[in-house]
């Protein structure tokens, strides 16, 4: 009944029968994600929250909740790996000449869960929550294209990341890395199940974003507003729909590469294995024809973010709009042809390696385009030194220092002696953390106040900052010091005194890149505290351009009273400073909405359930589960009550009491953006 499932797989039981330090630190994170979810139980049940969390949340099909959902699970993960970073840095600052803290194998998984988890079960959740909230409001749309598709991507990534999360408890994860190079994940190799757990968790998420990158292309190519060309679309929705057509192309070959290795693993093919007919390299091709667009689907919605914090917290229009539209649809592109790079090392020829060096290069060049079109768009602007505007420019500086280190690492012959060395590692996170990371925090920080209706603290938002900021250099230009100097990623143990005290910045840095999130929650809690006294409800506290802020805060489900017409770029802009801003609609009508529906968190949890069972063979759990997936989606596509009527004269109410608010509010000027007094309505200036 419970397959290869038995009581040592639980790593409280290891840690009895072996209780050393490793064994300890395991059953602890165990413990800590038993104990953590059974207080969520708890409360929700103390609380009587469940019927509010099913109806409103768990089985809505609202875009902006389901962006929400996917920020909140991206917060969980972002916790989970951080911790294991900085256990990381700990382990290697104290296993100089030493064992350390915990063994190889564990090493190997916290290297790989943690890997995985940032990219697969933060970023992309975190973007994809982004672009979920933001871009229908910024076209003028109700919803996205396919509400219900949304509701199943949402739910099949938070299957996957229930996986991970499970590994901590049942059993153990991969030791692969976050890659999953064959042979090592091949069942000769590595019998046990966390192979199998990286690839099932990784197929529900890769998945999960195929679906949302069809949706997001498809609610911006059919559901912008009438007159809104692509010339006058937001820079936040051009990276949008670049990332979403890169999610279209770059997933499907990373499922292919997952459910390849399975095969291998469970059928006993020999896809990869290159002493029975296979060759890994075709695993290396698959895997990095999805590994290097990915790098950009991660970056792209970061620029996004940039772009609209940049023009909002300087007080001016975006300076060479069509230059980072082709410079977006450039890095696109090209970002498909580079995949080789990722293994220079790897035995191809000079002419190939020199072909994808050049390949390289070039896409530093529109990337280039922005950074000076963001330091002009500043240039002689009312810049407000908010949180998301010294993210911004601090992404600015960072992410040029990384990219020199990746003109570096495209030079064939220097990337074959650094490739293997913390150098390369240095290098991704400079670019990851200090482009990405920056950019995801300082959208959450910017488009707050317009979900929930009242502001961030900025003083927690500014002490977060600095702890991002000085915690990213403290942790990883170490790192391009002992990577220069031979040190060998992925060690485990070191057996050179001389790397001792950079490790031990690095360290220090690693704590500090904690406290910065630590202080985001505190930010949180403190801003829920005093949400009263910090409300925006006319929605435009910092007198930005698109259209998102021209409704209330938070928005109403159907988002638009009536669908806006837009004439110009940065429409609600221009109407502010021609009178042509808050006024009701000519005429109130009915307006259809999707209704809730559990099939996506039905499909999702049937997923999970499935997941779970192929990784321990319990073949009943499994082939029920999709049994479940299989009726229910044949189930949904019988069912015809799939929408809801809001009446005209609801909609009308509530506008004409926005309107009211709007109307009371007093203008307030930029240098009292963040006091009590903005209500969200900032003072124009012409």
């Amino acid at each position: 009944m419970l397959g290869n499932l038995g009581w040592g797989a639980l790593p409280f039981v290891r840690a009895w029968r072996d209780p050393s330090v490793s064994e300890l630190i395991g059953a602890a994170a165990g413990s800590v994600v038993v104990i953590g979810a059974v207080a969520v139980l708890a409360l929700l049940t103390w609380a009587k929250a469940w019927r509010y969390l099913w109806t409103e949340w768990a089985t809505s099909l609202d875009h902006k909740k389901i962006g929400i959902m996917y920020i909140a699970l991206a917060g969980v993960m972002l916790t989970r790996a951080l911790i294991e970073a900085v256990l990381i840095r700990t382990q290697q600052a104290t296993a100089i000449n030493a064992p350390g803290l915990v063994e190889p194998g564990h090493f190997a998984q916290l290297f790989t869960t943690h890997g995985s988890i940032m990219i697969f079960f933060m970023a992309m959740p975190f973007l994809t929550g982004l672009i979920n909230y933001v871009v229908p409001l910024q076209i003028g749309a109700r919803d996205m294209a396919f509400p219900y598709l949304n509701s199943v991507g949402l739910w099949l990534t938070v299957g996957g990341a229930a996986l991970m999360m499970v590994s901590l408890v049942i059993g153990a994860f991969s030791t692969g890395g976050w890659s999953g190079y064959p042979p090592y994940t091949e069942l000769a190799f590595n019998p046990g199940v966390g192979p199998d757990y990286w690839i099932w968790a990784v197929t529900l998420s890769s998945v999960g974003s195929t679906t949302a990158g069809i949706n997001i292309a498809c609610t911006i190519y059919k559901m912008r507003a009438p007159g809104m060309g692509w010339m006058r679309m937001p820079m936040f929705c051009w990276t949008s729909l670049c990332t979403a057509i890169m999610m279209i192309f770059a997933m499907p070959p990373l499922t292919v590469a997952t459910l390849l290795l399975a095969a291998d693993r469970y059928a006993g093919m020999h896809f990869f294995t290159n002493g029975h007919g296979g060759d890994m390299m075709n695993y290396v091709n698959l895997f990095w024809l999805f590994g290097h667009p990915e790098v950009y689907i991660l970056i792209l919605p970061a620029f996004g973010v940039y772009s609209e914090v940049v023009s909002a917290f300087s007080s001016k229009e975006l300076y060479g709009y069509t230059s980072l539209v082709i410079a977006t649809a450039a890095i696109a592109v090209l970002s498909f042809t580079v995949w080789l790079h990722h293994f220079f090392t790897m035995g191809q020829s000079a002419d190939v390696n020199a072909a994808f060096g050049i390949a390289t290069m070039a896409i530093g060049v529109p990337t280039g385009v922005k950074i000076y079109d963001w330091i002009w768009t500043m240039f002689r602007g009312r810049v407000r030194l908010t949180p998301p505007m010294l993210l911004s420019i601090a992404f600015m500086v960072t992410f040029t220092l990384g990219g020199f280190t990746g003109i570096i690492l495209a030079t064939p012959p220097l990337d074959y002696v650094l490739h293997n060395t913390l150098f390369l590692v240095a290098h991704f996170h400079n670019m990851l953390i200090g482009g990405l990371l920056y950019g995801l925090i300082a959208g959450y920080m910017y488009w707050f106040p317009k979900a929930f209706g009242f502001r961030l603290n900025e003083r927690w938002g500014r002490i977060s900052v600095v702890c991002w900021v000085a915690g990213f250099y403290l942790a990883f230009m170490p790192l391009y010091v002992l990577g220069a100097a031979g040190m060998a990623r992925r060690t485990q143990e070191v057996f050179d005194p001389a790397f001792r005290p950079w490790l031990l910045i690095a360290l220090c840095g690693a704590a500090t890149l904690f406290a910065g999130l630590i202080s985001l929650f505190v930010q949180l809690y403190v801003s829920i505290r005093d949400r009263h006294a910090n409300r925006v409800p006319v929605g435009d506290p910092w007198d930005a351009r698109g259209l998102e802020w021209s409704v209330a805060a938070p928005p109403p489900e159907w988002n638009f009273a009536s669908i806006p017409h837009v004439g110009r770029l940065d429409a609600f802009y221009w109407r502010k400073r021609n009178e042509g801003a808050y006024h009701p609609a000519d005429h109130y009508h009915d307006i259809e909405l999707p209704k809730e529906s559990a099939c996506g968190v039905i499909i999702g949890v049937a997923a999970a359930a499935c997941g779970f069972g192929l990784v321990w063979h319990i073949w009943w759990m499994a082939a029920l589960s999709l049994f479940v997936i299989f009726v229910t989606t044949i189930a949904r596509s019988f069912m015809r009550d799939v929408t809801k009527i809001i009446p005209a004269e609801t909609v009308e109410a509530f506008d004409r009491e926005w309107l009211a608010q709007a109307r009371a509010a007093h203008p307030v000027p930029r240098q009292l953006e963040q006091s009590e007094i903005n209500e969200g309505l900032a003072e124009w200036i012409a």
